[in-house]
C-alpha cells in the first residue's frame, strides 16, 4: 500500500466516521427548544460562512466567479443547493424525532438507488448482483411498510435526495469546495431571511440556548464542510471499490447509535426488513469488487 493510498483510505474512513458519529453531535440540542427548522437555517448560515472564508483562504475565488457565470453550471447548482437543502431537513428532522435507525437505513439504501438513477438517466449497465442487490432492498422497505408496521418515509427521501444529489453533481462537475461554497451561497439567503422572520415573530432561540448547544449549532458548519472536503480529498486517491465498502461505516454507526444512545425500538419485523437490505448492501459490495480506481482527477 503506497504513502498516497493509505492517507486516502484514512481521509475516507475519519469522513465516514464523523458522519456515522454525526447524531451524537446532535444530542445536546434535544433538550433545547429548537426545532429542525431552525437547525437547517443555523446549520447553512454558518456552513456558508466557513466555506465562503474556506475559498478566500485557498484562493478559489476566481473559480467560484467562474462558475457563477456559466447559467447552466448555475441552474445545476441551484437544483442541487435545493435538494441538499432537503435532505439535510429531513436528516435533522430524524434525529430531532429520534428516528436514527430510519436515517441509517436511508444511507444503506442510497448507493443502491444513485445505482438505479444511473441506469434510468445515463445508461449505465448493471450488473447481475447490482439488479440482485436492488430488488433486496425493494423487498425489504416493502416489508418494513407492511408488516414492519410502518412505511420508512424518512429512509426513502433521504436515499433518493442523495441519489438525486449525487446525479447532477457528477454531470454537473464543480471540486468539493468551490461546488460546495456555490451550493451553500444559494441558500444562505433563505436560511437568513427565514432566522429573520423568526426573530420578528419572536421564535428564534439561538440568543437563548446555553454555552454548549449554542456552540455546537455555530459549529455546524465546520461539521458540515470538514466531512465533504475528507471525502474529496480520499476519492481521489483510493479505488471506487474501496470506497464503495468504507461508505458503509456511517449508516453502521448510525445504526449502533440509534440502537444504544437513542433507544429507538427494534421488533423482529423491523429487524427482517433490514436484513432484506444487508444483503442488498452484501451483493451491492461485491459485485462492485472489479471496479477500476477511482481518477485522480475526480470531484466529490
Amino acid at each position: 500500500m503506497d504513502k498516497e493510498y493509505r492517507k486516502g483510505l484514512i481521509y475516507a474512513c475519519v469522513c465516514y466516521l464523523i458522519w456515522g458519529l454525526f447524531p451524537i453531535y446532535w444530542i445536546p440540542l434535544l433538550q433545547q427548544p429548537i426545532g429542525a427548522d431552525q437547525l437547517l437555517a443555523q446549520r447553512i448560515v454558518w456552513a456558508t460562512v466557513l466555506a465562503v472564508l474556506a475559498v478566500l483562504l485557498w484562493r478559489k475565488g476566481r473559480e467560484l466567479r467562474t462558475a457563477c457565470a456559466r447559467p447552466q453550471t448555475l441552474a445545476a447548482f441551484a437544483a442541487c443547493a435545493l435538494i441538499l437543502g432537503f435532505n439535510w431537513l429531513l436528516y435533522l428532522y430524524a434525529i430531532t424525532r429520534h428516528q436514527v435507525l430510519q436515517a441509517s437505513l436511508g444511507y444503506f439504501i442510497s448507493p443502491l438507488i444513485s445505482v438505479l438513477l444511473g441506469r434510468l438517466f445515463l445508461g449505465e449497465t448493471l450488473k447481475r448482483s447490482q439488479q440482485l442487490a436492488i430488488v433486496c432492498a425493494a423487498v425489504g422497505v416493502v416489508w418494513l411498510a407492511t408488516l414492519g408496521g410502518q412505511m420508512p418515509w424518512l429512509a426513502l427521501g433521504l436515499a433518493v435526495s442523495f441519489g438525486c444529489y449525487g446525479l447532477i453533481r457528477k454531470l454537473s462537475p464543480l471540486p468539493a469546495l468551490t461546488g460546495f461554497a456555490l451550493e451553500s451561497l444559494m441558500l444562505f439567503p433563505f436560511a437568513l431571511l427565514y432566522l429573520l422572520w423568526q426573530h420578528q415573530q419572536g421564535g428564534l432561540v439561538f440568543a437563548q440556548l446555553p454555552a454548549l448547544p449554542l456552540a455546537l449549532v455555530v459549529g455546524s458548519g465546520t461539521v458540515t464542510m470538514g466531512p465533504l472536503l475528507l471525502f474529496a480529498a480520499g476519492a481521489r486517491r483510493i479505488r471506487l471499490s474501496t470506497l464503495g465498502m468504507v461508505q458503509y461505516i456511517s449508516p453502521t454507526l448510525q445504526f449502533v447509535v440509534g440502537l444504544t444512545l437513542f433507544d429507538e425500538v427494534f421488533d423482529l419485523h423491523r429487524f427482517a426488513g433490514y436484513v432484506w437490505v444487508w444483503v442488498g448492501v452484501g451483493l451491492f459490495i461485491w459485485g462492485g469488487r472489479p471496479q477500476r480506481a477511482v481518477r485522480s482527477g475526480a470531484a466529490a
